[in-house]
């Protein structure tokens, strides 16, 4: 049952991503992944909403918007592909700004998620 739940969220995330980014990237005329940035920097708020009522959030419930649904909307592979595309491409500086801004976004989105969710569900 488990890994059902975990195949419906997915099913549900990894479009989700792709429209995310494709209605982000397309409002942005620059190299910058936007787009990735956005879905990691969301998942993680959503990941820190969920963490924060782990313990009265169901294990059914944690594997469906957690892992399925989080899972699928982030995305760690096409952050590391695009920015090492920056890289090979000479734009340095922007796949610094890129690991520098996604790592502190994410984990600043976690922490704010988890934040919001405790201070509405105390």
């Amino acid at each position: 049952m488990t890994l059902l739940l975990i195949a419906l969220g997915a099913a549900v995330g990894a479009p989700a991503r792709y429209l995310v980014d494709r209605a982000v990237q397309a409002r942005h005329d620059s190299v910058f992944p936007w787009g990735t940035f956005t879905v990691n920097v969301l998942g993680s708020f959503l990941l820190g909403l969920l963490v924060a009522g782990a313990g009265s959030v169901s294990p059914a419930l944690t594997a469906l918007l957690g892992t399925g649904l989080c899972g699928a909307l982030t995305t760690y592979s096409t952050f590391s592909y695009e920015t090492l595309r920056l890289y090979a491409s000479g734009n340095r500086s922007l796949a610094v700004l890129n690991v520098l801004a996604s790592l502190a976004g994410g984990l600043g989105a976690a922490f704010a998620g988890y934040a919001v969710a405790t201070a509405l569900w105390p």
